[in-house]
């Protein structure tokens, strides 16, 4: 075999590869609209080393409105608008991080968090960030709003080990996430910044007061039909409370 004919035929494998790769996510991004994730590799890497990994998945209509909306107040106001990426908070966060490179700001959206905690890993490289851009875009097209929220709720860090807003009730509230409170739902995402250094249970007066913000934002954005739509309650005034 010829140094040409070795290349030609190493060639083709690369190519079978990567068309049966591409395939094999593009199934499992299909088949994640409707089953819940398993392990990920957030939630793996916090159990090897040491933090821990509780976490209890359930469906959108078990989780209460009020976290629906306090996750969208705290992280995504745009969220039911946009089609994955808020390139307004993007830009703030990147001039922002050129003037304090020592203190980084995200600008990623609820989709973008998702694309990054189901599919990836942690981390800030070109790389990761390229096939972050990729996964959010597939899950904007294959996947609808309500579901994008849903396992966001599922799989997102909320506290030490703590995975879900169904264990971070039952953790910090005893309780189901279906009873949460407006103050509960906003005390758990006042600390989504920095989960592990944040405490819902035991709150500082940073987050006491990030909490009460973030309970502004929700009274403001309750009256946005696009945003009721996503998290399925009733408009204001109506019969059924959240």
């Amino acid at each position: 075999m010829t140094s040409r004919e070795f290349f030609l035929k190493g060639w083709r494998w690369i190519k079978k590869i990567f068309i049966v790769l591409f395939i094999a996510q593009l199934v499992y991004i299909l088949l994640l609209k409707w089953v819940n994730p398993p392990v990920t590799v957030t939630q793996f890497v916090s159990w090897v080393s040491g933090h821990g990994l509780k976490r209890d998945y359930i469906g959108r209509k078990a989780i209460s409105p009020n976290a629906k909306l306090a996750v969208i107040a705290a992280e995504d106001q745009l969220f039911p608008d946009h089609s994955g990426f808020d390139w307004k908070s993007i830009k703030k966060a990147m001039r922002y991080n050129e003037k304090k490179p020592g203190r980084v700001r995200g600008g990623s959206t609820i989709s973008q968090q998702v694309a990054k905690n189901v599919f990836l890993w942690q981390g800030r490289s070109w790389i990761r960030k390229g096939m972050e851009t990729y996964f959010t875009f597939m899950i904007e097209l294959l996947w609808s709003k309500k579901r994008i929220l849903e396992v966001y709720l599922n799989v997102v860090e909320m506290g030490e080990g703590v995975f879900g807003i169904e264990m971070a009730a039952r953790e910090f509230f005893n309780k189901t996430a279906g009873n949460l409170s407006r103050q509960e739902a906003a005390l758990i995402a006042a600390c989504l910044p920095n989960p592990k250094r944040f405490k819902a249970k035991t709150p500082s007066g940073s987050i006491l007061s990030r909490s009460k913000t973030i309970m502004r934002q929700m009274n403001n954005l309750l009256t946005d039909p696009d945003i009721q739509r996503v998290i399925g309650a009733a408009p204001p005034g109506s019969k059924r409370p959240i």
